[in-house]
């Protein structure tokens, strides 16, 4: 097969907000009330859309009513998974102003996830301001309540009509946003995890660090056998070091031999997701804590090392992060039957540094903490 795709000479269009078309609904419906609002399942008014073509380049942005786009069933996204997207937010502040927390992140990780399966990258910041107008058009969509926030889920599949394996000649990028609550609806909820080694999430070389479609449906059954036996969520491992969380980056906290404590996550090696969430308790960690008392790391840290050190008092907590629940504590790590406590503070579902973790994201996203990673839009 020829996979070279034939490109024409002359220069292709970019992606250019300023031709933004709106087309506005002419039945509206409001923002159902905060109590209602399941992740995922309510919609905005409206979506935007913009197409691709290998010939010409990215098309005219639009935004236009929620409702179905037709698809050839030979598109190629139906066969082979051309498909990636990113999952971020947008918050009301107590002063009704909305903001985007790191905007920018999002795209140039959606750029990443584009490129590595052929998919057209655009300009960076051309891709943040039609996030912005999107999320301008929908504000009333971003619900006014503290923990509550419109999921944007901004998606590039490719299109081309062939049931050959090719470099797609047509994709459409399209974005389409969700009211959503707190991930915990009653507050932090610390969870059981199964160590799955059964099974394999991402691999070296491989696309786990990059969000595509394909990463996920994969991973549902060993969650789901997790679940049969009573865990809440699987943590993957990979020749015994600890990965992800189900969807999310893992941190655990270590009393280390020396006095410090550790605060670390894996490492970046191409099967950890570059999630922003994990990023942004990094750099904030890094900034924010004593270095005289932490130590904030990426490394590789195996499963034998976490029981270990677990036995001998030294694991003092555990939790996931990301996006839609910020931080998920964890108390109980199960590898081949044998139990891993995660110690919690008595009466309480996380413990303190998960707490301060989540208060720096939660204070910067809702405008509490003035912080340059949240961008005022409207």
């Amino acid at each position: 097969m020829n996979f070279v795709r034939r490109l024409s000479t002359k220069t292709t269009a970019s992606l250019d907000a300023s031709k933004l078309k709106l087309n506005l609904t002419s039945s509206p419906k409001a923002l159902p009330p905060a109590d209602k609002l399941v992740f995922g399942k309510t919609f905005s008014n409206h979506m935007l859309i913009v197409d691709w073509t290998a010939e010409a380049g990215w098309g005219i942005p639009e935004i236009k009513p929620y409702g179905p786009f037709s698809m050839d069933p030979s598109s190629c996204v139906l066969h082979y998974a051309f498909e990636c997207f990113e999952g971020q937010k947008a918050f009301r502040d107590a002063s009704g102003n909305i903001r985007l927390f790191r905007p920018e992140k999002n795209m140039e990780r959606l750029n990443k996830s584009a490129d590595r399966i052929c998919l057209p990258t655009f300009d960076i910041e051309q891709g943040v301001k039609l996030i912005e107008e999107f999320v301008k058009v929908e504000k009333d969509f971003v619900p006014q309540e503290k923990g509550y926030s419109l999921y944007l889920r901004p998606s590039i599949i490719g299109t081309q009509n062939s049931l050959g394996v090719s470099p797609p000649n047509s994709a459409r990028l399209f974005v389409i946003a969700s009211p959503v609550g707190p991930y915990y609806a009653t507050g932090f909820k610390a969870v059981r995890l199964e160590a799955t080694d059964s099974a394999v999430r991402a691999w070296p070389g491989g696309v786990g660090n990059r969000k595509l479609g394909a990463n996920y449906a994969p991973c549902v059954k060993p969650q789901l056998d997790a679940a049969k036996r009573g865990f809440q969520q699987n943590l993957w491992l990979f020749e015994g070091y600890l990965t992800e969380v189900g969807t999310m980056n893992l941190f655990l906290v270590f009393q280390n031999a020396d006095g410090k404590k550790e605060l670390t996550t894996a490492p970046l090696d191409g099967t950890i997701l570059e999630g922003i969430t994990r990023l942004s308790i990094l750099e904030l960690a890094r900034e924010r804590l004593d270095p005289k008392e932490w130590d904030v790391t990426e490394r590789k840290v195996h499963i034998n090392e976490v029981m270990e050190r677990a036995k001998k008092g030294e694991l003092i907590e555990m939790f996931g992060a990301g996006t839609a629940a910020v931080v998920s504590p964890v108390k109980e790590l199960n590898y081949h039957g044998e139990a891993i406590e995660v110690p919690l503070p008595k009466g309480k579902e996380a413990g303190p540094v998960t707490e301060t973790v989540s208060k720096w994201i939660s204070d910067i996203q809702y405008g509490i903490d003035d912080h340059p990673f949240c961008k005022v839009i409207a």
